[in-house]
């Protein structure tokens, strides 16, 4: 029993049809916030226009000095344009600040500001051609809309609503790095509703992309560690009637270290709408292949990455670590590792007893060391970096 119900038992104890009444306004306030993930419906971040002209009337943020350099954010003051008049030949704006008891006045050039449009205001969407590319004639093409991607989805809801069958998307990390904006400021590791914007921030787009899929449509949505689990309660409030299923990404075998541990993934949300059905493929999206041959698919190793770079890259600098890895031709296969050259001794690229021997060469022909020792496979190695 939750602290809540016990409660409404000992008003009805007291005044019997108090706690009728209040039980019926619980159970509406049940029915309009589901329990699970709560945020703050923090106002929408506002969008600025730049290749709009500006006129009288609009809405304006004034932009930062030109030439200062690195992504400082600038005046966020919102400005309304009272009127416009040439000066000289140039265009000034004369702006009155808004939202303010006593609203501050300036004059400034009309290009050193920008139109901005807050999720209040009304934007009727609009497509202009820019340019296009055929070549395959009478061949499915593919579009490119450059825009706000909130507005571009909500245009696309007037011509494709319930008729997209894949919808991929790559949404900020949240990851606290200066990468991007929330009404149109940085959202900091310090802010305290770091995360809460970021789920305001998701729930609209979100919400479009559900009105955009067919019942048998999928959605994929790519995360990191820092926003996966509230993410994935998100989509579960969202699309409840779609299955969910959350799958990793090896994206740098050399790992990447955060916290304690090195990571080499991130991931990614599979969302398969009601009706959505999905083939089986022979490839597992993780085993590096060459094409098959009559003898079957063969591994093909991470030679890249089998070679030392950066610190101690050089021969010289590991000198144990310079060994032939001999490859038999036959089979398509490695054979094994041999031992370590002596550093006043040349490599020999002759094949002896069948076997080739393939040296830790550069394409500049410098001789750099490997990242594994003999002793350990070689194979294992090439095939498993991050091991």
């Amino acid at each position: 029993m939750s602290r809540l119900t016990e409660l409404l038992r000992q008003v009805r104890k007291a005044d019997a049809q108090l706690g009728t009444d209040l039980e019926a306004e619980v159970a509406a306030l049940t029915k309009r916030r589901t329990f699970g993930l709560v945020f703050e419906q923090h106002q929408p971040e506002a969008v600025e226009l730049p290749g709009r002209v500006v006129r009288r009337g609009d809405k304006v943020r004034v932009l930062p000095p030109r030439g200062g350099g690195g992504t400082k954010a600038g005046d966020q003051r919102l400005w309304r344009t009272t009127r416009i008049e040439c000066v000289d030949g140039q265009r000034v704006a004369h702006l009155a600040e808004l939202d303010v008891e006593e609203p501050e006045t300036r004059a400034v050039l009309a290009d050193d500001v920008v139109v901005v449009a807050e999720f209040r205001d009304r934007i009727y969407p609009g497509l202009v051609e820019t340019g296009r590319v055929e070549r395959g004639g009478d061949k499915p093409f593919h579009t490119v809309v450059n825009a706000e991607n909130y507005h571009a989805l909500e245009m696309l809801t007037y011509t494709h609503r319930h008729s997209i069958d894949a919808i991929y998307i790559d949404p900020p990390y949240n990851t606290g790095a200066r990468d991007w904006k929330y009404d149109n400021d940085y959202v900091a590791s310090d802010d305290d509703y770091r995360h809460s914007k970021w789920l305001a921030f998701m729930e609209r787009r979100l919400k479009i992309c559900r009105e955009l899929m067919r019942s048998d449509a999928t959605l994929v949505a790519t995360i990191d560690e820092h926003e996966v689990n509230r993410l994935g309660v998100l989509l579960d409030q969202l699309v409840p009637e779609s299955t969910r299923q959350l799958v990793t990404i090896v994206n740098n075998p050399k790992g990447v270290t955060q916290g304690y541990l090195s990571r080499v993934e991130e991931y990614a949300f599979f969302v398969f709408g009601p009706d959505a059905r999905i083939g089986s493929v022979d490839d597992d999206l993780l085993t590096h292949r060459d094409m098959a041959d009559a003898e079957g698919e063969l591994q093909r190793p991470r030679w890249k990455g089998l070679l030392r770079s950066g610190d101690d890259s050089l021969r010289a600098d590991r000198k144990d670590m310079f060994y032939p890895v001999w490859f038999d031709e036959s089979t398509g296969r490695l054979s094994h590792a041999g031992e370590a050259l002596p550093i006043d001794e040349t490599p020999d690229f002759s094949p002896q007893d069948g076997l080739t021997p393939i040296w830790p060469i550069r394409r500049d022909m410098k001789e750099g060391p490997t990242r594994a020792a003999p002793r350990r496979s070689i194979l294992d190695y090439a095939l498993h970096p991050h091991l």
